[in-house]
């Protein structure tokens, strides 16, 4: 294996493990077709890692990994790269996995600080996962790509080092502060000239800390929230999910028959414009729907547009099928359904294609049969999005309906799948962008059922997530720029980090929200379809597209929601499947409505109720009320100790107005208040920091909690000096 920098080999290749490793020879040459030409552990023991040492300096860009030219069960499916100057002090530059294939990897290493480039002379690669759980780690080939030209690495060299000076210097003056070392501190800010933080902050330690002025402190802090100081924090926050049932207006007279009945396998879209939610078709246990509906959220009421849209001129009854929308030009289509081998024929195998208008409440059959368009063959459980900037149709997926003992398909008994289309809505024409591909290579991909796909208007992309194909669940990840016709994996569906990847599944839901660069997926079907009452269940999760992570915000399952009461059922909806799931990325919610609860006892049962759902995280509202308690919390405990009956007085006027009094955890804490009327000024100062003034002390704990919610470019380095000093 090798490691270059601009072809220029390490003088120094090192292996560090608690057992013996194997090197071989010629260290310099990938060799894929070479099994013993890699370096190999002898067990999958922490810790083990390779420690390469560079000639000289270098600005370390990418890393890649050369493998094996099969599959190999000690490929890493985990690990991590540092880099530093010594081997004592390094940086983490990556944490990724490789995949269990035979093409090279290239990663991007982490080579700036504050938008300046670092040097490292020393990298070092930790194995963390093999592919085999229970076999030692190998690595084939490493190369190191990046900078190592003097006249480049030699001011990044100075500069970094400059920089860890500063920061020694920071912590110095933080240290000092924090124990009211003055004289050391200003004597020291006072030679370097380096400051420890804004002046913002400055301002707030000296209102706070030194002069307990607490009022100036609410009033410095309100004008932090109001300058948009707290919107790095608030971004930073977990979502927490608002469920909220609505139960629309029933029209005098109309009864039941006011809005959709109950169904599955539905469709529904969204104009956010007009705040408009549309829905049609489905399948409600016994038969196909052709009815169409619009729920306006100003007026909390569903609109029947038509009962039977193929009196209407439009798509007869069906389930299955998928709808986008198109809001600047207030247009709808609709393509696909499902067909019962029992009803199937060559005729009817047609695959209609339609757009409905809003403004003038009309349908027009675009295509008799997609497939003699240059289009998809008759498909179900596809997907299709809509780019209203270049009034295109992307279609991807989706099961090809074929005539019941059709003997003209070679592979009668095998499903087939459609592939990636696009239709140009000007000039009504089809073009194939995609094959179906079994391998799935570098630019293939692999069509499926039950997925997902979204449209992210500003970076031009489609994501696709999950779905089924034959008996195999898939759980990769892949974008698809549509204006350079390139495919980029995202996740493989292997590189599984502890459960924070939505779980493999069938007919999940999603959206995207482009302004915030999120995808949201609601979970449905799990695995087997067979044990529906073991499998359906709802959790919710967020993709970061700028982060690359997955988080969970949101569970629950069959079994807990039949465990709680009545009152606890009606709070969220329950676990589901062929639901369907819009959302307003203008007002940020969703919209959820019907599906299959999948209860084996009522094979034929489907759901009609309708629910709205809000992500939510700390308004700048509420941080401002939350750090006025915590100062006013503070000021109590402090009058407390020496005018206990004016501190009892402003408890229960000033302090008490700024509790979130819904809050259990905090309105438990304001009722243990009163006990610190009763405490020593020894209680409140911690050991260790007996000769520290704790007035002082007190308020620098709430000074140093404040300043988290600032923007890190803003605040005092996050380390302490004491955290350096080990035994």
């Amino acid at each position: 294996m090798a490691a270059e920098i601009r072809g220029l080999p390490y003088a120094v290749f090192k292996w560090s493990s608690f057992s013996s490793s194997y090197l071989p020879e010629n260290i310099l040459v990938d060799k894929p077709n070479d099994q013993s030409s890699r370096w190999s552990s002898e067990n999958n023991n922490p810790p083990q890692y390779l420690i390469l040492k560079l000639e000289r300096p270098a600005i370390l860009q990418s890393i890649t990994f050369g493998k094996y030219e099969k599959t190999h069960v000690c490929n890493l499916k985990k690990f991590k790269v540092f880099g530093g100057m010594n081997e004592e002090n390094m940086t983490e530059l990556l944490s990724s996995g490789l995949k269990n294939d035979y093409n090279k990897e290239t990663f991007t290493l982490k080579h700036k600080i504050d938008e300046q480039m670092f040097p490292c002379r020393f990298i070092k690669i930790v194995p963390l996962l093999s592919w085999g759980p229970s076999f030692n780690f190998s690595i084939w080939y490493v190369e190191i790509n990046g900078i190592d030209e003097p006249d480049v690495v030699q001011p990044c060299l100075h500069w970094y080092s400059k920089y860890r000076e500063q920061e020694a210097i920071r912590l110095c003056l933080k240290h000092f502060r924090q124990h009211n070392y003055t004289e050391a501190f200003e004597s020291l800010q006072k030679k370097t000239k380096i400051a420890l933080e804004h002046p913002m902050l400055t301002e707030l330690h000296d209102k706070l800390v030194l002069k307990g002025d607490f009022d100036s402190c609410e009033a410095l802090i309100e004008k932090a929230v109001n300058d948009g100081l707290f919107s790095q924090y608030i971004s930073q926050q977990e979502y927490k999910p608002q469920w909220n049932q609505i139960i629309p207006k029933i029209t005098k007279g109309d009864g039941e028959d006011s809005r959709p009945g109950m169904r599955g396998g539905h469709q529904m879209v969204i104009d956010v414009q007009s705040e408009m939610v549309y829905l049609f078709g489905g399948w409600d246990g016994t038969q196909d729907l052709a009815d169409f509906w619009a729920y306006s959220v100003g007026e909390n009421q569903w609109i029947c547009i038509s009962r039977d849209t193929e009196k209407e001129n439009g798509p007869s009854a069906r389930s299955c099928h998928k709808m986008c929308i198109d809001t600047q030009r207030r247009q709808i289509y609709t393509l696909g359904r499902y067909l019962d081998s029992s009803v199937r024929n060559s005729k009817s195998l047609k695959s209609d294609f339609y757009c409905y208008d809003i403004d003038t409440n009309t349908w027009t059959l675009l295509s008799e049969d997609t497939s003699a368009d240059g289009g998809p063959k008759l498909v179900f459980d596809h997907q299709m999005c809509m780019d209203s900037e270049k009034h295109m149709i992307y279609t991807f997926g989706g099961r090809i309906l074929t005539c019941n003992g059709s003997v003209d398909d070679s592979r009668a008994n095998e499903p087939q799948f459609s592939g990636l289309f696009a239709f140009d809505c000007h000039s009504q024409t089809w073009k194939l962008l995609r094959e179906d591909s079994c391998n799935a290579g570098p630019e293939d991909i692999q069509s499926r059922i039950g997925h997902c796909m979204l449209f992210h208007s500003k970076n031009r992309c489609l994501y696709v997530f999950g779905g089924q194909r034959s008996k195999t669940y898939l759980n990769d990840f892949f974008s698809y720029d549509v204006d350079r016709d390139h495919v980029e994996i995202i996740s493989d569906g292997t590189k599984k980090d502890s459960g924070m990847v939505p779980m493999t599944g069938f007919t999940q839901r999603a959206t995207i929200d482009p302004e915030l660069n999120e995808i949201h997926v609601l979970s449905g079907l799990s695995k087997d379809k067979e044990k529906r009452e073991e499998n359906v269940r709802n959790s919710f999760w967020i993709y970061d597209i700028v982060r690359n992570s997955w988080s969970c915000v949101y569970k629950n399952d069959q079994a807990s929601k039949e465990n709680t009461n009545k009152n606890a059922q009606e709070e969220e909806p329950c676990p589901r499947f062929a639901h369907q799931l819009v959302y307003d990325e203008l007002h940020k919610v969703h919209y959820l409505f019907g599906g299959n609860p999948g209860k084996s006892c009522s094979p034929k049962m489907r759901l009609d109720d309708f629910w709205s759902l809000k992500l939510c995280r700390p308004s700048k509202e509420y941080l401002l009320r939350h750090c006025k308690y915590l100062i006013r919390k503070h000021r109590f405990e402090e009058r407390a100790q020496t005018e206990p009956l004016s501190a009892l007085k402003y408890l229960q006027n000033d302090l008490f107005v700024t509790v979130d009094h819904s809050d259990p955890e905090e309105t438990k804490e304001f009722q243990l208040l009163p006990s610190a009327l009763f405490k020593s000024n020894k209680d409140f100062t911690p050991l260790g920091f007996s000769d520290v003034d704790h007035t002082y002390f007190q308020r620098t704990q709430l000074f140093d909690v404040l300043v988290n919610f600032f923007p890190d470019s803003m605040t005092p380095p996050k380390g302490n000096l004491v955290d350096l000093i080990t035994l």
